[in-house]
């Protein structure tokens, strides 16, 4: 028998185009979490109340539910690139509005919601049409190489972000986070700028009804996508303890804005250290696996965290959630990514973008409003107990996410599943 290829982890980083694209995810993740650190951590300066840590998942959550699938079907329309540039202009300028009214004292939190708003109608933009992209830009045999690369840097930009918004809260105030997502923007819509994707594959489809209906009727009808879209969904609603760290750094924890910023970035550490794992060894061939070993290991450490009292402990189960949600994360987009044909990359990325993202908002908005019914610790805890009864429930309704094998995806994918 023939000797298998050698595995390259540097095979996506040899290409000029794929440092590029990755230059600009790591700005625009950096910065991107910066911001959402910041605007956490000003919400709860100014209202002292969980209950609006809630609020702030419920603003994002709006947009997003309306506009997904839309903005899906215009990624698969446009040119991404162009779309991409578009979005980040428009939250750069959020961000301008942000930084002027904190550096002349005139943040409210009507101010700062519908800020959020006009960010996350942005997001709903660019996240597709930068996902979809990354196929036009690396060469189809390091392609899955380069989605675990690209969420390795994304990991790596996770850490960045909260530990420099903890960092310039606790020297600057929260002007210094805003200033920094100014400069991180900017970086990112020049490295946009400087990109040259490849035309999308097949037919340019349109933005209609129509378009947005094969999409779903494409997702839906996909065992294995919809499962792994479903476990995000529940997972993260039912772990959201990132909406609480601002009130576990202040009222449980007591370590101010550098421990929040530290708490922060604890989950992104652990994420980078398992995204770096996932790149240096071979491809996992069964991703169904790792993905349900990955949301159980997240339910666990959110119990974990929830009941910790001590911030080294604390610090040590966020990063074991990070880690989880990472290698979660990598399984996902590579399956997700791998079963859908390229023109269909930007409504099957909305879609997943929908059940997380609107994951994400419900999570905030679930754990705010029980920290404020009950406590902070009762919601975390009893979340991660919810995110493992949700990941039976979804093993028991998807059996086929447990046996499947990435060349079953590729086949399905290249004949136009």
């Amino acid at each position: 028998m023939p000797d298998s290829p050698r595995h390259d982890p540097m095979a996506a980083l040899r290409q000029p185009p794929f440092l590029v694209y990755t230059v600009g995810r790591f700005a625009s993740g950096a910065g991107s979490n910066m911001l959402q650190a910041a605007l956490a951590w000003e919400v709860y300066e100014i209202s002292h109340d969980p209950f609006a840590l809630g609020v702030m998942g419920l603003v994002r959550f709006v947009p997003q539910l309306l506009l997904a699938l839309f903005a899906g079907a215009v990624a698969d329309a446009v040119d991404r690139r162009g779309l991409v540039i578009a979005s980040q202009i428009a939250t750069l300028l959020c961000a301008a509005v942000l930084l002027f009214a904190s550096m002349t004292h005139h943040s409210s939190l009507l101010l700062i919601y519908a800020v959020i708003v006009l960010i996350a109608l942005a997001s709903e933009f660019e996240h597709p049409a930068r996902l979809s992209m990354l196929a036009s830009i690396v060469r189809p045999e390091t392609f899955q190489n380069a989605i675990t690369v690209s969420q390795t840097f994304g990991a790596l930009a996770s850490i960045s972000g909260p530990a420099l918004a903890g960092l310039g809260i606790a020297t600057v105030g929260v002007a210094g986070a805003y200033g920094g997502f100014v400069a991180l923007q900017i970086a990112s819509i020049v490295s946009s700028v400087l990109l040259r994707p490849r035309d999308v594959e097949g037919e340019r489809g349109e933005v209609s009804l129509g378009a947005i209906k094969e999409g779903l009727r494409f997702v839906l009808g996909h065992e294995v996508l919809m499962a792994c879209m479903s476990l995000d969904l529940v997972a993260v609603i039912f772990g959201g303890a990132e909406a609480l760290l601002p009130v576990y750094a202040t009222d449980v924890l007591h370590v101010g804005g550098i421990g929040y910023g530290i708490l922060a970035a604890s989950m992104n550490a652990g994420g980078l250290l398992a995204a770096v794992g996932l790149v240096a060894f071979p491809q996992i061939q069964r991703p169904g696996r790792a993905l349900i070993a990955a949301v159980a290991g997240f339910g666990l450490a959110t119990i974990w965290f929830g009941l910790s009292r001590s911030l080294p402990l604390s610090v040590a189960a966020y990063a074991m959630v990070g880690m989880s949600d990472q290698v979660s994360n990598v399984m996902r987009s590579t399956t997700e990514n791998i079963a859908t044909p390229d023109a269909l990359r930007g409504r099957m990325n909305s879609v997943s973008s929908l059940f997380s993202g609107t994951s994400n908002q419900l999570g905030a908005v679930e754990s705010g409003f029980v920290a404020a019914a009950m406590t902070p610790t009762f919601a975390v805890v009893t979340g991660g107990i919810g995110c493992l009864i949700a990941l039976g429930l979804v093993h028991l309704l998807a059996p086929h996410l447990w046996r499947y094998r990435i060349e079953d995806l590729e086949a399905e994918a290249a004949g136009g599943a």
